[in-house]
């Protein structure tokens, strides 16, 4: 999981192509791309199910948040494309807590920050 992680948080999309690319079947970063994002929406699929408080799993887990602020914009592409459920755990925890909102538009700030240097 530390190898996908490492190759995922190397990862900067400037378009939706981008994205794309990451998970289609022959990338060579497609396998890490899965474990990923299959395991951020897990994770966060616990608090907006309620099984964690929200607060405590949102102010621990910040790099799924922060995977999720490089891909949304592209979430409706990712959706009509692939499935219509793509994180929407993540889009949860961003939009519909205070806490998440708080961390997201933050999170936000750094990402857009960063594409504009790149």
């Amino acid at each position: 999981m530390r190898t996908s992680r490492d190759a995922i948080n190397g990862f900067w999309p400037k378009s939706y192509d981008d994205v794309k690319a990451y998970s289609a079947p022959g990338h060579p970063v497609n396998a890490a791309w899965r474990q990923v994002t299959s395991y951020w929406e897990m994770v966060f699929g616990m608090a907006h199910h309620g099984i964690v408080a929200s607060d405590f799993w949102i102010e621990n887990n910040g790099e799924g948040l922060f995977l999720f602020a490089k891909v949304a914009p592209y979430l409706n592409e990712i959706r009509a494309e692939g499935s219509p459920r793509s994180f929407q755990h993540l889009e949860w925890a961003a939009t519909q807590t205070d806490t998440g909102k708080q961390y997201f538009e933050m999170l936000q700030g750094f990402v857009q920050k960063r594409l504009a240097a790149k």
